[in-house]
């Protein structure tokens, strides 16, 4: 079992230091020690060499682990101090050992001073350089490494004051930032924010993986992340929920299908795409081609006659049918295994028309795009049998689904991706920052891979059709989904490093699929 692909709420995390120290007698200020010392440990390796640290204590334990790290910084003779946001008479148990450690190691502590007359933190140009001022005598600008050790995942509601100016003095410093267990003012269950959040260069994370390290603003806020078991006995995560779990590429591949040498293409399944209302027969090409370049026997297209000539033209291999009405789609339905709507469909009279066939029929689904909007409109689909469908809404068409804000679902993506599964069955895909796949499970699989350079149009499409590939050689649509979403993140991650990030294009993905699942 690999421990830190197992993600935890905040709660479970506080249970596993309960079972570590009450059932099997770790002092919990050994294990405040041992995770002060990996901390510190990755602060070095990362930032060799250094004029010195600052450190950002709160009064809970996630200060007492930043205590720790000054003492080790102390005694190793580097030049250190300790702001804290909390006085030590405020300081509890472990907390408090740990800072008696740093007071007979010598370390210098001072208040940290903030901005206090002001209400709210960066409200506009003027406030944000009265704190710039006030809090630069404070976090030096220069060469210091910051150490946020300031609220951990004990963060209820927004943010404090106090605590506020401090997470926004780290990031005005513009000084290189290790996060202690999760960057200050993210949630850990969520990814969320609770106002201002501290953006880190690395984080250092203890025992149990936080969900929200992987998901949301997490993947922006924490840098690279570091995960520490702190020697912990395997039993206490024995019968412990788990809110997601972390995919595996090299897992999953192996679930593809071994190809007999005397195979045809009718054994690898025969993929529909429909879509390409006028203007948008890109869409409906790049999907059609992502489920050729991932192994599909044959691939269809049904989308507008204007847009028949360019798909021939740019894959031959594609069989491409005129469909202008709901009823010239009919009969084209009696082929397909697999169904991909959505991509480029639009929102006309002929989108709702063909949605409409394609869900009559019955043949499993990927649900993409403005079908998913159309969906949402209830005007089609309603009392449909779902349970064959994958869908997968980028957060505005999640919010569509459920009649929420964008913002709602960005509070809380896991619970918006286990309520699109429960409303509409089937296996749901949130697309964002660590993509989540709900099948219907009480736990949640989330993708690790991908880049920015994903944030342009197309890339939902490739991962539609490419989704309809595997489904067509026999993966269930969990295996299909979480397969198909780890094979998309990591082509892009392949075309980011040998390209950059900066102007990729979803085509540019294709080639590495295809390398992909053929396991070079």
């Amino acid at each position: 079992m690999n421990i830190s692909d197992s993600l935890y709420t905040a709660e479970t995390v506080r249970e596993l230091d309960r079972r570590a120290i009450e059932d099997h007698g770790i002092p919990g200020i050994a294990l405040m020690k041992q995770a002060g010392e990996a901390a510190f440990a990755d602060l070095l390796v990362r930032w060799p060499v250094l004029s010195g640290i600052t450190v950002l204590c709160g009064g809970g334990n996630n200060g007492g682990d930043g205590y720790i790290i000054a003492a080790l910084a102390q005694q190793r003779g580097l030049p250190v101090k300790v702001l804290q946001l909390a006085t030590a008479d405020k300081l509890k148990g472990d907390a408090h050992r740990a800072w008696q450690f740093a007071c007979q190691a010598g370390v210098s502590m001072a208040p940290f001073e903030g901005v206090i007359e002001h209400s709210g933190i960066i409200q506009d140009d003027s406030v944000s350089e009265a704190i710039d001022e006030s809090i630069s005598e404070s976090v030096n600008k220069g060469d210091d490494i910051i150490v946020d050790a300031l609220l951990g995942t004990g963060i209820k509601g927004e943010v404090r004051e106090n605590y506020a100016q401090a997470i926004a003095a780290i990031n005005l410093s513009a000084n290189p930032v290790i996060a202690v267990d999760i960057p200050s003012g993210l949630c850990s269950d969520t990814g969320a924010v609770r106002g201002p959040a501290v953006e880190a260069d690395l984080t250092a994370t203890f025992i149990g993986m936080k969900t929200g390290l992987l998901t949301g603003r997490g993947p922006a806020l924490c840098g690279d992340l570091h995960y520490h078991d702190l020697n912990v006995p395997e039993q206490i995560f024995d019968d412990m929920p788990v809110a997601a779990q972390r995919l595996n590429l090299p897992t999953l591949m192996n679930q593809l299908p071994r190809r007999d040498r005397d195979a045809h293409k009718g054994k690898f399944g025969h993929v529909l795409v429909i879509g390409g209302d006028e203007g948008f027969g890109g869409a409906a090409a790049m999907a059609a081609e992502a489920a050729l370049r991932v192994g599909a026997g044959l691939v269809g297209v049904a989308t507008r006659s204007t847009h028949v000539s360019a798909l021939l033209a740019r894959r031959p291999e594609l069989m491409v049918k005129p469909v202008d009405s709901g009823q010239q789609l009919e009969p084209l339905l009696a082929a397909p295994t697999v169904l991909v709507v959505g991509p480029g469909l639009g929102r006309s009279p002929w989108s709702e028309q063909v949605l409409q066939q394609a869900i009559k029929s019955g043949i499993p689904m990927v649900v993409d795009a403005d079908a998913l909007n159309i969906l949402s409109e209830g005007r089609v689909g309603t009392g449909a049998d779902s349970s064959d469908w994958v869908l997968t809404p980028h957060p505005g068409e999640a919010a569509r689904l459920l009649n929420v804000s964008n913002a709602e679902i960005q509070q809380d993506r896991l619970a918006a991706c286990k309520a699109i599964q429960q409303r509409f069955k089937g296996t749901v895909l949130l697309k964002g920052a660590g993509t989540l796949i709900c099948d219907g499970d009480e736990s949640l699989t989330l993708c690790p891979y991908g880049n920015p350079g994903m944030a342009t149009g197309g890339m939902g499409d490739v991962l539609a059709g490419l989704i309809g590939g595997l489904l067509a050689q026999g993966l269930s649509a969990a295996q299909a989904t979480q397969l198909g979403a780890c094979l998309h993140g990591v082509a892009a991650d392949r075309v980011a490093e040998e390209s950059g990030e900066r102007g990729m294009m979803a085509t540019d993905l294709l080639v590495p699929l295809q390398r992909l699942v053929n396991g070079i």
